[in-house]
């Protein structure tokens, strides 16, 4: 596979998408990107990628970046019918496999499987239910989930995303299921995060057992937390009260890298956030909001020396206070 483009080269990308787009760029501009996108591979990969964000963006937009927050919240209060449903896959297989939102960094499978989801979250939402046993769940962002509950049992499947559950008193075991295992609580409250081919837990309250896929079993205690793959449990470390933050809406840092930071709010948001190689490692403190992306990149752009600019409305560019951005004049 060929490497992801460099941030300098997705930079470049945005800057030449943003004036093409304008519809202000001269011939002479026109000669420069073609100039640009023939000089290297890498080029040609940045410039696919941006065109692949814009799509998915305009898919949730529906083309039209002014109507696109009310577009979106819309979306996000509507169940989708059958044909809602249909029309949705349609047009995730006719753009190659890029889903609607966030869904499209996912497998085939686990999108389609997250369409017909009974319970499921766009991006930028959390959602609280209250389950038929009394038991609390949270949904994260771009979260799916299956529930079935009966006489005997009780069953949670997370397709993708990430939950935190707070369990009720009832005689029937309850299983929350990933690709990689189960995990039974045994009254308690914790998270379970899918996260490609492991599965993250962490227990806040209680205590839970954790099977794998190759059926090896541990018990993960309160305050502590594992992954585990098919294949593999990992010993258990210290889990971080603040990453159960999510559910209200906040992002704690707790001297994490900026990179790190961005990396985790841009699940909250529609399009890229590039963040520029100088300023990815800066340390950041604080309690930011997730439920509100500009707002915590504002705040962050007044706390640390680095300016946001956002070149196309799905597009955010995260770079040194005081740089510019500057097209390749080769």
């Amino acid at each position: 596979m060929n490497p992801a483009p460099s941030q300098r080269v997705l930079a470049e990308a945005a800057e030449w998408f943003a004036l093409l787009r304008a519809g202000e760029a001269s011939e002479a501009d026109v000669r420069r990107w073609r100039h640009w996108l023939e000089a290297s591979p890498e080029h040609h990969r940045g410039w696919q990628m941006v065109e692949r964000v814009e799509q998915q963006f305009s898919m949730a937009s529906g083309d039209d970046p002014d109507q696109a927050e009310a577009t979106l919240a819309r979306t996000r209060q509507r169940r989708l019918d059958r044909r809602g449903m249909i029309k949705g896959m349609a047009l995730l297989f006719g753009v190659g496999g890029l889903g609607w939102a966030g869904w499209g960094a996912s497998p085939l499978p686990t999108v389609v499987a997250a369409w017909g989801a009974s319970h499921r979250t766009g991006t930028g939402e959390i959602r609280e239910l209250t389950l038929p046993d009394g038991s609390r769940l949270w949904l994260n962002t771009n979260t799916a989930i299956n529930t079935d509950f009966d006489g005997e049992s009780r069953r949670i499947d997370l397709i993708t995303g990430e939950i935190l559950l707070a369990t009720a008193r009832d005689d029937r075991p309850l299983t929350v299921s990933t690709a990689q295992g189960q995990v039974r609580p045994l009254g308690t409250r914790f998270t379970v995060r899918s996260e490609d081919d492991t599965t993250l837990v962490a227990v806040y309250q209680g205590e839970v057992a954790v099977t794998n896929g190759g059926k090896s079993t541990r018990i993960v205690p309160t305050g502590q937390q594992t992954r585990f793959s098919r294949a593999a449990l990992q010993p258990l470390s210290a889990a971080d009260p603040a990453r159960e933050a999510w559910h209200r809406g906040v992002l704690v840092a707790d001297d994490i890298r900026l990179a790190d930071l961005i990396a985790e709010l841009g699940r909250y948001q529609h399009g890229y956030i590039n963040v520029a190689p100088e300023v990815a490692g800066l340390r950041v403190f604080g309690g930011y909001s997730l439920t509100r992306p500009a707002h915590t990149l504002s705040l962050l752009e007044k706390v640390l020396p680095i300016q946001v600019s956002r070149p196309l409305p799905w597009w955010t560019e995260i770079r040194p206070a005081g740089a510019r951005a500057e097209k390749s004049e080769k």
